[in-house]
């Protein structure tokens, strides 16, 4: 039994890749995503990256929702042609789903994630980090919090989506002394606050904002002071067949190329535009 399916397993094979045309050596992998040669083997002049889905200007679904648009799209497609490689930027579903596909290898790519002590378990980080950030708090309009230092939110019910990360200490600080509800989408959080279902939601500051207005949650405000300011790396899964020392250090030569040139602030401007013509 064992010996005819080693042979069945090698007729499906040879018809995968007799069926393509003469002289073609690669082909997609069963999953649909990597490109892989006529060996099997991953073709690693082509990547598959992704993102948190929900997170204007820097990334959010294309209109057919296969892909991701934004800067952190447009910067990490950038190293990849510095780098000599094609990244595709694909919509992997929710960013906690999109955390697990890097742990299991089934994407290569994170375009776009804060440093955690966690997370450095399952992927590389890629130096300088290409964009900084900033959370803040998020109330209505008729409701003062005061809110000056994170000891100011104990006792309150706050919100967050899920999988979300606000700095080493910050996320080590509200899991001991805060309570915080964790939901799907920075849509549903917005809509519960405005709803008076949570005192408040921690999210970063544009984002939050650009949603906000496309939802047409109204009456919310955000405070000055920032709950963490952190930085957006790029990333790239210790499964990925094709993380080698060598490609990390094409990648890492780009990315500095980039950063020292500040492409991402022309970005950030570009797609704040797109962002707002796309959803008007």
């Amino acid at each position: 039994m064992k010996w005819a399916i080693t042979v069945l397993s090698a007729v499906v094979a040879g018809v995968l890749f007799s069926a393509a045309p003469q002289g073609q050596a690669q082909a997609q992998d069963m999953s649909g995503q990597f490109v892989v040669n006529a060996d099997g083997s991953r073709d690693c002049t082509h990547l598959v990256a992704s993102g948190n889905p929900d997170y204007p200007p820097y990334l959010w679904q294309s209109e057919d929702g296969t892909h991701l648009l934004g800067a952190a799209a447009d910067m990490i497609k950038r190293v990849g042609e510095l780098a000599g490689v094609e990244i595709d930027v694909i919509h992997a579903g929710s960013w906690g789903r999109v955390q697990q596909s890097m742990r299991e290898g089934s994407i290569d790519l994170i375009a776009g994630a804060f440093l955690t002590v966690p997370r450095m378990e399952y992927m590389d980080y890629f130096y300088p980090a290409f964009q900084g950030t900033r959370t803040v708090i998020w109330t209505r309009d008729n409701l003062d919090l005061k809110y000056l230092e994170w000891s100011d939110l104990i006792g309150l019910e706050g919100l967050t989506v899920i999988d979300n990360s606000f700095g080493q200490r910050f996320d080590a600080y509200a899991a001991e002394n805060l309570n915080i509800r964790e939901v799907p989408t920075l849509e549903q959080g917005l809509q519960m606050l405005a709803l008076n279902r949570a005192e408040y939601l921690i999210y970063e500051e544009f984002p939050a904002k650009a949603v906000a207005a496309r939802e047409k949650v109204t009456d919310i405000r955000s405070y000055t002071v920032p709950v963490s300011a952190e930085n957006l790396y790029l990333t790239m899964s210790h499964k990925s067949e094709c993380n080698t020392g060598k490609l990390r250090g094409k990648i890492a030569q780009a990315l500095f190329k980039l950063v020292s040139d500040d492409v991402m602030a022309e970005m950030v401007d570009a797609n704040v535009a797109r962002w707002g013509s796309s959803t008007n």
